[in-house]
Order: C-alpha cells, then sequence, then structure tokens
C-alpha cells in the first residue's frame, strides 16, 4: 500500500462510496453530504475504481477520473482515492474484505443509489456484502419504488433501519441499512458523456 491513505482514525465511521465516476459531478457531492448528515458518518471516502464488471464500456483512464474526483469533491471529511486499484479488488465483497483488514479499528458502510439496489442482487457475494458492514441507501424520490421492492431490500427487510435509527447506521452491527430519500441533482455521468463534455477519455 502507499503512504498516506485514510487509515488514521480509529473508531470513526467511514462510509465508502463506489464507482466508476466517468465522470464525478455534483451529483456525487450531495449525496456524499447527505449521506454525512443522515447517517451519522465521521468520514466519506470515494472508492474510484479501475472498472465496473456490471458495465461493458471500460472508463476513462483511471488517473483522469482521479484528478476531476479531487476537483470537484472539496470537503473536509471526504476523501478521493483508488484503494481498489492499489488493493488489487475487482468485486466490492473482495474490497469491503481487504479496507476491513487493513483498517481494523475503521467502522465502515456502504453507501449507494436506490438504483444500485435495485440490481444489488447481481454483484458479485452481494449476501457477503451485507453481512459486512451496514449499508445506507439514498435515493431521489421517483427511484423509491424499485429500490424498497427488490430481492435485496426484501432480503433485509428485517434488518433495516428507520426515522431517527437511521443516523446510528455505522454503529450498528451488520446486517443493518437505512433507506433515505432526498431531493437529488439531475446531474449524470452519462448525460456529460454524451453531451460531450468529458473529454477526458481513455
Amino acid at each position: 500500500m502507499r503512504s498516506g491513505q485514510p487509515w488514521a482514525g480509529r473508531g470513526q465511521v467511514v462510509g465508502l462510496l463506489g464507482g466508476s465516476f466517468d465522470p464525478a459531478h455534483e451529483g456525487h457531492v450531495h449525496i456524499t453530504e447527505e449521506a454525512l448528515r443522515r447517517f451519522g458518518l465521521d468520514r466519506v471516502w470515494w472508492l474510484v475504481s479501475p472498472g465496473n464488471p456490471l458495465k461493458p464500456d471500460a472508463p476513462a483512464a483511471l488517473e483522469a477520473r482521479m484528478a476531476r474526483a479531487r476537483a470537484i469533491m472539496d470537503h473536509p471529511a471526504v476523501t478521493v482515492t483508488d484503494l481498489e486499484a492499489q488493493l488489487g479488488t475487482r468485486y466490492t465483497a473482495e474490497t469491503l474484505t481487504a479496507l476491513r483488514r487493513h483498517a481494523p479499528g475503521q467502522r465502515f458502510v456502504w453507501l449507494m443509489g436506490a438504483d444500485n439496489l435495485a440490481q444489488f442482487h447481481r454483484w458479485e457475494r452481494w449476501r457477503d456484502i451485507l453481512a459486512q458492514v451496514p449499508v445506507g441507501v439514498l435515493a431521489r424520490p421517483g427511484q423509491r419504488l424499485a429500490g424498497l421492492t427488490s430481492p435485496a431490500a426484501r432480503y433485509m427487510a428485517h434488518a433495516r433501519l428507520r426515522g431517527n435509527e437511521m443516523h446510528r447506521l455505522g454503529r450498528t452491527e451488520a446486517p443493518a441499512w437505512a433507506f433515505a430519500t432526498i431531493p437529488m441533482l439531475r446531474a449524470s455521468s452519462s448525460a456529460i458523456r454524451a453531451a460531450g463534455d468529458w473529454t477526458a477519455r481513455r
């Protein structure tokens, strides 16, 4: 592992927001700030992935995506990282196992949008993810139904935290999850790419 990675702060609750960030945009910033506020997180790490196994097209170069993410995410409690590339992990379950080994004093929460929850049952070893860490889901109003009726939501219905309970998500032992509906910005990575605004391609 390279030096300078965010292992300090034993006992902190760290939200993990993974994705290709191709490119990062204000929507990512917005859900990060909402997650910090709603789920009782001390920090959030952006895990800029080398690639998404569920997406057929390769993303832009990792270095370009990291630079864009660091330029757009300016918050003292947020760190932009390429930890998956350093760890050599491909799937989220592998990444979580490695992070918990490297940072045994941290408490991790996996963060995702409701669109990801709707397809979460397609992820590699998705039940292992739920067994390892709590999960915080953030949804725009139109995403509620697909997320809450998904196979993963039904599987872990018994472990859901609601209302004021959501704020203690990071200090609740897995399996535990929370679903927060928030106003969402319309920005999307795919729209930015389609508009030709994201020129730092591979």
